[in-house]
């Protein structure tokens, strides 16, 4: 008999963001599945707030490690925190989002618990009384099916790949886990954090659309001259007007070390496909990009996919898109650009 711990941290506010959400919608469907005890593990400054928040998610026990010391997030108090909750009641399955701060920790978890763990999941399924996980491998290119009869079994699942648990709040007992935090933890603290400001943010993982650049912006064009900055002005009043996500194809965020022209707000972060990120955004508009397979693999999980691209012939007319628009892209966002400023206005 399997017993089933969702462990998430809260966030600034004392609310579970999207990430911590999604684990409590796997985590509720597979206990159902394997008819399993579900207890929900929580930590952070404050965490009754997130308790109230799923208290009609099914789980029979709510335990929480919380404090100043549990609000920032460091390894020393955090792994204290999940060992304490994991001791207390000896889950054979651990199911954590996969985000910065549990990730860091989920290794050093597991080795004092005695388990095996497994990280960026992107699905649990039980079928013919056997548990298995699948993961991508190689680029995106390969998924793996795991399994383990080792236990406890820790599974850190990416986020964007289940529906955030939506349930109505409540009011749940909470069960606080006592954790004794020595100084020596907390020699790492929080100074303060920095981030670019709004207007300028080019990645937004939550976005309802992926904006992706290709190196046609910063090549020449049909009047035979480069037009790099009123490439980054289109680009940019494009992703201020819309709140899209900005993505990149590898062959445009390599040219900054090839001396060639570049958009300057693009890095490697930016990047997808092949070596980079692999986005889950419902939407994606490809522009000036040739289409090729790397870039497409980037795009796996993208729901619907449209490009803009003067060669009819390019990759993404060949299927590997919803909706190919053969046109000037310059053109087309310029006038996206103005019909989103018109749309604005009004509103």
């Amino acid at each position: 008999m399997e017993t089933i711990l969702f462990l998430v941290h809260t966030e600034t506010d004392g609310t579970l963001a999207k990430p911590a959400l999604e684990i409590v919608t796997v985590a509720c469907k597979l206990a159902q599945e394997l008819q399993a005890s579900l207890i929900a593990g929580l930590v952070g400054e404050t965490v009754q707030m997130a308790v109230n928040q799923i208290a009609a998610c099914g789980a029979s026990r709510f335990l929480g490690v919380s404090g100043p010391d549990f609000s920032q997030s460091r390894y020393a108090t955090d792994v204290a925190a999940a060992e304490a909750i994991c001791r207390g009641i000896q889950p054979t399955l651990v199911i954590v989002p996969g985000t910065s701060r549990l990730m860091r920790v989920l290794a050093g978890v597991a080795h004092r618990l005695s388990g095996g763990v497994d990280t960026h999941v992107t699905s649990i399924s039980f079928s013919n009384a056997t548990l298995s996980v699948s993961r991508w491998y190689y680029r995106q290119r390969m998924e793996g099916i795991l399994q383990r009869t080792e236990r406890p079994w820790f599974i850190a699942l990416d986020s964007g790949c289940h529906e955030p648990y939506r349930g109505e709040s409540g009011e749940a007992q909470l069960e606080v886990v006592p954790v004794e935090v020595q100084d020596i933890w907390r020699r790492t603290t929080v100074t303060g954090l920095q981030a670019p400001p709004a207007d300028e943010q080019t990645i937004r993982p939550d976005a309802e659309l992926l904006f992706v650049a290709g190196a046609g912006w910063t090549k020449k064009q049909p009047d035979g001259n480069v037009h790099v900055v009123e490439a980054q002005r289109i680009i940019l009043d494009f992703l201020r007007s819309s709140q899209a996500s900005l993505g990149g194809s590898k062959s445009l965020v390599d040219q900054s070390g090839e001396g060639q022209a570049v958009l300057p707000f693009m890095t490697h972060l930016n990047q997808i496909g092949q070596t980079g990120a692999t986005p889950r955004h419902p939407k994606g508009l490809s522009t000036c990009c040739h289409g090729e397979e790397p870039h497409v693999v980037g795009w796996r999980f993208i729901n619907e996919r449209r490009a803009i691209n003067l060669d009819p012939n390019c990759g993404w007319a060949r299927g590997k898109a919803d909706v190919l628009y053969v046109a000037n892209a310059f053109e087309v966002m310029e006038k996206v650009n103005s019909l989103l400023a018109q749309r604005n206005k009004s509103d």
